[in-house]
């Protein structure tokens, strides 16, 4: 058993480290594997986390390691890591040293179901591949942000970025209440039981608007009064409209801070600082929040390596012993097309002390596995780190 512990810990924090990393490889290396099921290639709904350009390759979305964790496969030419394909198996290695046999992620069952306008439900969710239990899906209703035409993008977002590259290509679109309510439907009739819903930003009133309309068509669907939602929005103004979300059957709220000084908050997220009652009523929100969604069931996520990690451990205790699922659900890189592109994130060792201390906070303040499950979107980091010490990760032998 102990030396099972280690070993998934050892593959963690080599998940940990290729999510700041990247890894390199000759796309052609899964040529077999993508002829044989086209769904495995990525789509870029909504960010793309890759350092190199892939506009003009098919990767697929991510791979497994030798004990089954995930990690997600984010193309960088500069990485120590590098994928090789000997006698039909691809391995990772690192200067000439195996690290482990790898398993293209497989494709989820819903990416080969169409909606009935048509619409191919890849382009409306990101799925996890059942595996592990990894039974989430994330809806990016939109691929872009306001906040461009305002010259007021958070610096480390490409989202707008991404749908100039992708969106053409990969047939992504506005993603209206039906479709969204059609492919929760058909998920959750395989499987998944969790979903998010996020998007770039638009104004308040239509962000409301848009989750209320789509809550209510998911629930028809359904036929249910709730259906374990989790709504990602901006810090509303009248933060009384919580109540509403609530009311329409989402069960969480993400309310996404990304960083945690206010001196930071205000010049790495400017729209966000300006353009929904600043910083203190960020803070306002999460706190009623809160007391709407009750305590477990609120997230607010952190980009680690955006400010200096005493900044950032003091937000994740805040809010932490308050009720908050504080996470950090990937490590900060300069992505193609952010204000940062060609910036440099920390070490990986400083990203790796950061998951384990944001995990250890969460812990201390009696976050379960659950509650971080059901407010968070896909197999985080932490995820892994409750499975092993929870015992929930049925993985192959060690």
């Amino acid at each position: 058993m102990r030396n099972r512990k280690e070993a998934l810990y050892k593959e963690i924090e080599l998940r940990s480290n290729i999510g700041v990393e990247g890894v390199r490889f000759d796309p052609n290396i899964f040529k077999s594997v993508l002829e044989k099921d086209a769904n495995i290639a990525a789509s870029h709904n909504c960010m793309d986390f890759s350092l190199d350009d892939t506009t003009n390759v098919e990767i697929p979305g991510g791979f497994r390691l030798d004990h089954g964790i995930g990690v997600q496969l984010n193309k960088n030419y500069r990485s120590p890591y590098y994928l090789e394909e000997e006698d039909g198996t691809i391995y990772l290695k690192n200067d000439g040293v195996v690290l482990s046999k790898i398993e293209v992620t497989k494709a989820s069952p819903i990416y080969g179901k169409n909606t009935s306008d048509g619409t191919s439900m890849k382009t409306i969710v990101a799925a996890g591949d059942g595996q592990y239990g990894d039974k989430q899906i994330l809806v990016a209703y939109s691929n872009e942000c306001a906040l461009k035409d305002k010259g007021l993008d958070c610096l480390f977002c490409n989202i707008n970025a991404t749908k100039d590259r992708f969106a053409e290509k990969e047939k992504i679109e506005w993603k209206n209440p039906k479709q969204i309510a059609e492919t929760v439907k058909a998920a959750y009739e395989l499987g998944y039981n969790h979903l998010t819903i996020t998007g770039g930003f638009i104004p308040e009133r239509r962000e409301v608007e848009y989750y209320l309309d789509t809550a209510e068509t998911i629930r028809e669907y359904l036929g249910t009064d709730t259906f374990n939602g989790t709504a990602c929005i901006g810090a509303p103004q009248d933060i009384s409209v919580l109540e509403k979300y609530k009311e329409a059957g989402f069960s969480t709220v993400g309310i996404n801070l990304e960083v945690w000084n206010k001196d930071f908050f205000k010049a790495i997220c400017p729209g966000k600082a300006q353009l929904c009652g600043g910083y203190d009523n960020w803070i306002k929100a999460i706190d009623y929040a809160i007391q709407v969604f009750g305590v477990g069931n609120v997230r607010s996520n952190f980009v680690p390596g955006l400010e200096p990690k005493e900044y950032l451990l003091e937000g994740i205790e805040t809010l932490a012993e308050k009720g908050v699922v504080a996470t950090a659900a990937l490590s900060w890189v300069p992505n193609i097309g952010s204000k940062l592109e060609g910036h440099r994130t920390p070490t990986p060792e400083w990203h790796w002390d950061v998951q384990q201390k944001i995990y250890r906070i969460l812990r201390k303040y009696g976050r379960t596995f659950e509650q971080v499950y059901n407010a968070t979107p896909g197999a985080i980091l932490l995820h892994d780190f409750y499975k092993v010490e929870d015992g929930l990760l049925l993985h192959k032998n060690v």
